[in-house]
């Protein structure tokens, strides 16, 4: 398991950084804000581009992956299913839904494909089909009820193609399908670009912690204990409920598939609830939670399936 201890001590080293500039306001009020925006319009979009402009995107097509995604879409319907029964918003709803089923396959994933799987590919499908099918879909329902009635039919079409994550993620889909490759002058600032993504999203949610509540309390107590139940217990038991049972998966296959579902929700929706102003504490309080609670979860699935 020292993947799992290795990717969680970069994230929480990052996150203690962002909460020690919080304490000590060396950044301001509008710090996080800053941060996440950076995070949102130039350092994901930047490596949205490049990643899946080199990527194959054939390997969406695979068994494994279908487990994946039939699992995350179930785990996202149950959130969404409690939420139209209390009537939660749209917005919030949809933000709970992600949390409840977007894994870390990034900061958290690579390591532990590497230490606990033995392959880093394994996170690549995942990463994509993220990347590709749950962020376009998550952004497109934010903006298109953000947009609202008072705005024309038009308008709220094309409101999700004005969001650079999404321009940028179908642009690098092109790129790689085309078979084109960015030039070197154009690809080497995209790097530096890129790199910005994951520490000023970590920076901004260390920020976020400072003052803030114990986690599960007040409004925001149901949704957030309803999606981290959801991505920490019931996705992992449905993606091997889905691979041994409706495909007949087995061994190493299922074990991937079932440690996959169990990381934690990742900390770019965080960034997303941020950025549109909505369930920002539900993100907050969900990723923490989710990633403090998939350390016991991982180990017990290892010894069950490992």
């Amino acid at each position: 398991m020292s993947g799992v201890i290795q990717g969680f001590g970069v994230i929480g080293a990052i996150v203690l950084v962002g909460y020690v500039l919080g304490r000590s306001e060396v950044l301001g009020d509008s710090g996080r804000d800053v941060l996440a925006k950076i995070s949102f319009y130039v350092g994901t979009p930047a490596l949205l581009l490049q990643m899946l402009s080199e990527s194959d995107v054939r390997v969406l097509f695979s068994t494994p992956l279908l487990v994946t995604a039939l699992s995350t879409f179930a785990a996202a319907a149950l959130f969404v299913l409690v939420a139209l029964w209390r009537r939660w918003n749209i917005r919030r709803t949809t933000i709970g839904a992600l949390c409840s089923s977007y894994v870390n396959a990034g900061n958290l994933g690579i390591p532990v494909a590497v230490y606990v799987l033995g392959d880093a590919s394994l996170v690549a499908p995942v990463m994509l089909f993220q990347l590709l099918v749950m962020t376009p879909i998550g952004l497109t329902v934010i903006d298109y009820a953000q947009s609202g009635e008072q705005s024309s039919a038009w308008s709220r079409v094309l409101a999700p193609f004005k969001n650079p994550i999404v321009i940028c993620s179908l642009l690098g889909v092109s790129l790689s399908l085309l078979g084109w490759r960015i030039p070197g002058p154009v690809s080497e600032p995209l790097t530096l670009l890129g790199h910005l993504s994951v520490p000023t999203v970590l920076l901004a949610f260390g920020i976020s912690l400072r003052g803030s509540q114990l986690p599960a309390g007040g409004t925001e107590r149901w949704p957030v204990l309803l999606s981290v139940g959801l991505k920490s217990f019931v996705h992992p038991v449905i993606a091997w409920a889905i691979g041994a049972g409706l495909f007949g998966m087995h061994g190493a296959p299922l074990f991937a598939a079932v440690v996959i579902s169990a990381l934690p929700a990742a900390q770019n929706l965080f960034v997303y609830a941020s950025r549109y102003k909505v369930g920002v504490r539900l993100a907050r309080e969900s990723i923490l939670l989710s990633t403090i609670l998939s350390v016991p979860v991982l180990v017990t699935v290892t010894a069950l399936l490992g």
